[in-house]
C-alpha cells in the first residue's frame, strides 16, 4: 500500500489546475467529444470547449475582469455554466455559481455577498433580476442564449446594471496571456447552507479541486463515459463529475437535472459507464416495476451518497458491478471512500456494454491506491463511509474537542496532511472560518461514529440544517423568509423523515401576531411565492405559542416530539 506522501506526490504530478488538463486534451485529442449536452443534442469536443471558453474569457477581460476576481454564474443551462466555468479560469477569475432556484432576498444576498463585477446568466432570469436590481451593487450582466422561450434581456430593465450579450462579448478581439494558475490560487466559490445564519460562500483553491476529483480517478479510463445530471452550482456536478473528466479525457453526458422517468433512456443515449446517485434518486428508480430491461444499461461504476441499506439489491437489479461510497463535503472535499465489489464474479453489466477497467483491473487499482474494497454481500450499515483518505487526519470530537473512542458518536473533524487540500475561508465571514478551524481541526458539523474495524459511519447532522432533495437547507433561512409574512410573529423549522429516501422533509411551526389572522394554506402560498421549491415546508402547523427556554431559545426538540405524536398538516 502506498504511503500518504506517495499518494500526494502522484496526485500533484497529475496537475492541480483543470484548465491545463482541458488544454492538454484540446491539443492532443481535440476531436474527441468532451460534452454531449442531452438537452439539445449538442456536442462539444475538447478543442471546441477550450476555444469557446477562451473567447468568452476575452469578453470578460474586455469588461475589466482581472485575475482573482469572482464572476457569478446564474443559469439552469448546465452547458452554459460549464463553458462559463472554464472561461473564468482562462482569464484567471473565480467561478462563483449561484443556485438557480433562488429568488428574492436569497438571490440578492448571494449576488451581493459574492460582489462579482460580472454576472453571467440567461434570459429566463431577467424578470427575477429586475425585481432585485435595486438591492444589488452595479455590475455587468451578461445574457447567454435563450433556452427557455421566456422573456429575453431586451424585455427587462436592470437597475444599476449594464446589460451585454454573450455572443457579442465572445467576439472580442482582446488577446489573453496564460493566467499562470497554481494550486493555491482561488478557483471557485460554492455556497453551502449555514445553520445559524445566511448561506456561506466557501472559497476553494485549485488544489482542493484536484484532491476532490482525485478520489476514484484511478478507477476511470479514457473509455469511460460520465453521466451528470447534478447542477453546476454544487461540487458533485461541477467537480466530482464534469471537471474530474478532464484529467482522463472522458466524455460527459450532461443534462440540467435528474429525471426518474428519463434516467435510463439518457444512460443509453450517452452510453454512460459511471455516475452519481444521491439519496432519493435511488428509491425513485427502484419504485419502477421490475423489467427484463433493467440490466440493459452501460453503468458499471456508480457512486451512492449516502450509502443506502439496500445498495446490494439496487446493484443486483440494475447490474452495477461496483458501487463507491464515502463522505464528501464542500469545505473538506473527499475525506472518505470505499469501493463495494457488489456482484463479485457474478454477471453484472453485459459484456458488450462494459467500458473501462475490467473487474480484476479495477480491484487491483483500488488495492494499489489504498482504497478499502469490500464485498457487496457484506453487512454494511446505512451511511457507511469506509476509511479516511490517506491525505487527511480525522478525529471524532466531543463538544470540548476531546477525541472520542470508537463506538461513540461525535463531530467529524479533519486536519490536512498537506497544504491546500481544504477550503481557504468562508467568504466575508472570518469569525465563521475561525470557528470551523478551532483547535487546528476543521469541524464538519456532521455526527459520525467510528467502528472497531477502523471504518466510519455517518449518523446525522450536528446543526439545524436539513438535506432536502439533494440540497442543504438552513433552518435559519427558512425561518427568516417565513417571518416576513405580515401576520407571522415567530417561526421554527424542524426536520422530519422524508416520505422517500433517507433525507428530510421540512416542518414549520408558526406563531401568529394575532390568532386567526391567517391560515396554513395562506402560509403555503406565501412560501411558494418567496422560496425555491426544495426549501418550501411540506408540513405547516399554526400554534398558539412556540415552546421556549428561560433564555427564550425555541425548544425544537419539543416540536420534533409533536411531529412524532401527530403528523402536522
Amino acid at each position: 500500500m502506498k504511503q500518504p506522501q506517495e499518494i500526494f506526490d502522484q496526485m500533484v504530478s497529475e496537475g492541480d489546475v483543470p484548465l491545463y488538463q482541458l488544454k492538454r486534451h484540446a491539443f492532443e485529442n481535440g476531436d474527441k467529444v468532451f460534452i454531449y449536452y442531452g438537452e439539445t443534442g449538442e456536442s462539444l469536443t475538447f478543442r471546441e470547449m477550450y476555444d469557446r471558453s477562451l473567447n468568452i474569457a476575452c469578453g470578460l477581460a474586455s469588461l475589466g475582469i482581472q485575475r482573482g476576481q469572482p464572476v457569478s454564474v446564474l443559469t439552469s443551462n448546465s452547458l452554459l455554466a460549464a463553458i462559463s466555468m472554464f472561461a473564468c479560469w482562462q482569464v484567471g477569475a473565480i467561478y462563483a455559481p449561484i443556485n438557480f432556484n433562488l429568488k428574492g432576498k436569497l438571490l440578492s444576498y448571494q449576488i451581493s455577498d459574492t460582489a462579482a463585477p460580472v454576472l453571467i446568466t440567461d434570459p429566463s432570469f431577467g424578470s427575477e433580476l429586475h425585481k432585485i436590481g435595486s438591492d444589488i451593487a452595479p455590475c455587468h450582466v451578461v445574457f447567454g442564449p435563450d433556452t427557455s422561450g421566456e422573456a429575453g434581456e431586451s424585455d427587462v430593465e436592470l437597475p444599476n446594471s449594464t446589460v451585454h450579450r454573450l455572443d457579442t462579448l465572445a467576439a472580442s478581439e482582446i488577446s489573453l496571456a496564460d493566467p499562470g494558475l497554481g494550486p493555491f490560487d482561488p478557483a471557485t466559490i460554492i455556497y453551502t447552507s449555514g445553520t445559524t445564519g445566511p448561506a456561506k460562500g466557501v472559497l476553494l483553491p485549485f488544489r482542493w479541486i484536484n484532491q476532490y476529483a482525485f478520489a476514484g480517478r484511478s478507477q476511470w479510463t479514457p473509455e469511460d463515459v460520465v453521466y451528470c445530471d447534478l447542477p453546476m452550482y454544487h461540487v458533485g456536478g461541477a467537480y466530482a463529475l464534469l471537471v474530474k473528466a478532464v484529467w482522463k479525457g472522458n466524455t460527459v453526458g450532461l443534462w440540467n437535472r435528474f429525471s426518474p422517468s428519463e434516467y435510463w433512456s439518457r444512460i443509453r443515449e450517452c452510453g454512460a459507464s459511471t455516475g452519481i446517485l444521491l439519496d432519493v434518486m435511488i428509491p425513485w428508480l427502484m419504485s419502477a416495476p421490475p423489467s427484463d430491461d433493467d440490466r440493459n444499461n452501460t453503468l458499471n461504476k456508480v457512486h451512492m451518497q449516502p450509502l443506502p441499506a439496500n445498495h446490494y439489491e439496487v446493484a443486483k437489479r440494475f447490474g452495477f458491478d461496483f458501487v463507491t461510497c464515502g463522505f464528501g463535503q464542500t469545505e473538506s472535499g473527499a475525506g472518505f471512500m470505499a469501493i463495494i465489489d457488489e456482484l463479485g464474479d457474478q454477471p453484472g453489466t453485459q459484456p458488450e456494454l462494459y467500458k473501462g477497467l475490467s473487474k480484476d483491473e479495477l480491484r487491483a487499482s483500488a488495492k494499489a491506491a489504498g482504497r478499502l474494497l469490500v464485498s457487496g454481500e457484506q453487512d454494511l450499515p446505512a451511511g457507511f463511509m469506509g476509511r479516511p483518505s490517506p491525505l487527511v487526519d480525522v478525529a471524532i470530537l466531543d463538544e470540548d474537542d476531546n477525541r472520542l473512542p470508537p463506538g461513540q458518536v461525535g463531530q467529524l473533524a479533519f486536519r490536512p496532511r498537506f497544504p491546500g487540500l481544504l477550503l481557504q475561508q468562508y467568504l466575508n465571514k472570518p469569525e465563521a472560518t475561525l470557528k470551523a478551524w478551532r483547535n487546528l481541526w476543521f469541524h464538519t458539523g456532521d455526527a459520525v461514529v467510528e467502528g472497531d474495524d477502523g471504518t466510519f459511519r455517518f449518523v446525522d447532522r450536528m446543526g439545524g440544517y436539513f438535506r432536502v432533495r439533494g440540497e442543504n437547507v438552513s433552518s435559519y433561512e427558512v425561518e427568516s423568509l417565513l417571518v416576513d409574512h405580515p401576520e407571522v410573529r415567530a417561526v421554527a423549522a424542524v426536520p422530519m423523515p422524508a416520505q422517500e429516501g433517507n433525507e428530510d422533509d421540512i416542518a414549520v411551526f408558526i406563531e401568529l401576531k394575532e390568532a386567526g389572522s391567517t391560515t396554513e394554506n395562506d402560509i403555503a402560498t406565501f412560501a411558494a411565492d418567496h422560496m425555491p421549491k426544495y426549501m418550501r415546508p411540506r408540513h405547516i402547523r399554526i400554534v398558539d405559542t412556540l415552546p421556549v427556554t428561560p433564555t427564550n431559545k425555541i425548544e425544537k426538540y419539543k416540536l420534533k416530539q409533536m411531529i412524532t405524536e401527530q403528523e402536522p398538516r
